[in-house]
């Protein structure tokens, strides 16, 4: 594995960030909906059976902030938490399969898109991709429409502990080959586990970086 590209003095910033209230502020259903703020922004988006819920719960420390579920493809709204009142963590409906009409589901994954495409304040989108499988064609239309809307992505490896660290270490080395000709993607990708915390920290300072605010 490699070693964490942030300092002890980051990450221990990073954990006092996310120590801080986090809570709930609305889901929008429609662009229109969407709340008017300044605040800075990172938005989370990725397969409807990535564990999106559960990672945001592991940033922030919290059991149920964002309403996991063993149904994939519930999250139909755009669902924005603050944090301390500093900055939005935004969680965007799934893409891929879902329990739901072809009509509702193109409905709230367009405003998935709409989001990522009008939020002046998003500083970064991270791609949660299932660190089991790896990048897949599935998986290329969001970074397609987020290349060519020159939103700032970063890959997010999940569910990191449920293979061995040598496993770990290709589907990292993969990605970051997969991504490499990408013009918005971040070159350096993350391996996470909610279950564990393994990667946590560096995903809060990253997040705490990219945002620019301080604990």
């Amino acid at each position: 594995m490699t070693e964490s590209p942030y300092d002890d003095e980051t990450l221990e910033a990073g954990r006092l960030l996310f120590a801080r209230a986090a809570t709930f502020v609305m889901g929008a259903a429609k662009v229109e909906q969407l709340p008017d703020t300044s605040q800075p922004e990172v938005a989370f988006a990725g397969r409807s059976n990535v564990g999106k819920s559960s990672l945001i719960n592991a940033v922030v420390g919290m059991k149920a902030l964002a309403r996991a579920s063993n149904e994939p493809g519930r999250t139909r709204e755009v669902n924005f938490f603050n944090v301390n009142g500093q900055l939005h963590l935004v969680d965007l409906p799934g893409y891929g399969w879902a329990k739901a009409s072809k009509v509702t589901v193109k409905k709230f994954q367009n405003l998935g898109r709409d989001y990522l495409r009008g939020r002046p304040n998003l500083k970064r989108a991270y791609l949660l991709i299932d660190a089991r499988h790896g990048l897949k064609e599935v998986d290329k239309e969001p970074m397609d429409a987020l290349d060519v809307a020159a939103v700032s992505y970063q890959i997010v490896l999940t569910k990191a502990d449920k293979i061995k660290p040598a496993e770990l270490a290709k589907v990292i080395e993969a990605t970051q080959a997969g991504v490499k000709k990408r013009p918005a993607a971040h070159p350096l990708v993350l391996a996470t586990s909610s279950e564990t915390g393994f990667g946590i920290a560096e995903l809060r300072a990253e997040i705490m970086r990219v945002c620019e605010v301080t604990p």
